[in-house]
């Protein structure tokens, strides 16, 4: 009897898309839902990752090119009010308010620190709202998939008791297929959940150490700027 049970058993296709197949409506719903999660999630950290060594790049080139010795106002001049660059945007809100700051006679209008410093402020959040983006996707796959596979797996076993209670057999050929078929949807909500985690919190450390650099520049522009205005 047990050697029939084992030869039964065996005979049984464990593969991903037969446990697929033979799942429930609901359960491969659910599968369907954490495999589209995990290639949003994936899509979202690669184009992120893309965005913010694309972000770095240009950092650096700016920072280059603004230390180089080059006047600023020829430098702003070259660059236009509305550069592709983050950084560059950080530096040309600041310079394009400093400008505006000037009278036709050249005073500086009152207040002209407290402006340049707000427009800053400005851009640096408007970057990084765009750096951000797509950030709580991560957060949302990363703490939802486990408990959407969990609710696949805890509808699958259920299934898989009604049929054994139906068929009035424990053997392991009734068993096994429903059990496997009901842990698929708990690995798929891993599968989803653990990448999405992981990548969030890098990102995230990454978008605060790449706000927090034009920060410091907006912080060193507004000190030179400051010693324009003191003389």
């Amino acid at each position: 009897m047990e050697t029939e049970t084992l030869a039964a058993a065996a005979d049984i296709d464990f593969s991903m898309w037969a446990l697929f197949a033979r799942a429930t409506i609901t359960v491969k719903l659910v599968m369907i839902l954490l495999i589209v999660a995990s290639f949003w999630s994936w899509a979202t950290i690669i184009q992120k990752c893309l965005l913010f060594r694309s972000a770095r790049d240009e950092a650096r080139r700016f920072e280059s090119d603004f230390w180089s010795g080059e006047p600023l106002d020829e430098l702003y001049r070259k660059m236009g009010p509305e550069p592709d660059g983050p950084a560059a945007s950080v530096f040309a809100a600041g310079m394009t308010e400093w400008q505006r700051s000037h009278r036709d006679d050249g005073a500086l209008i009152p207040g002209a620190q407290a402006r340049i410093d707000r427009s800053m402020d400005v851009a640096i959040a408007r970057e990084a709202e765009t750096l951000d983006r797509g950030l709580s996707l991560l957060a949302t796959v990363g703490s939802v998939a486990p408990f959407v596979g969990l609710f696949g797996t805890v509808w699958g076993i259920m299934h898989a008791f009604i049929e054994i209670a139906q068929q009035q057999n424990t053997n392991l050929a009734v068993v096994a297929p429903g059990i496997a078929e009901a842990l698929l949807a708990t690995g798929l909500g891993l599968l989803a959940a653990i990448p999405a985690v992981i990548f969030y919190n890098k990102l995230s450390a990454d978008s605060g150490r790449i706000v927090g650099g034009y920060e410091s520049f907006a912080d060193e522009f507004a000190t030179i700027l400051s010693r324009q205005l003191d003389s």
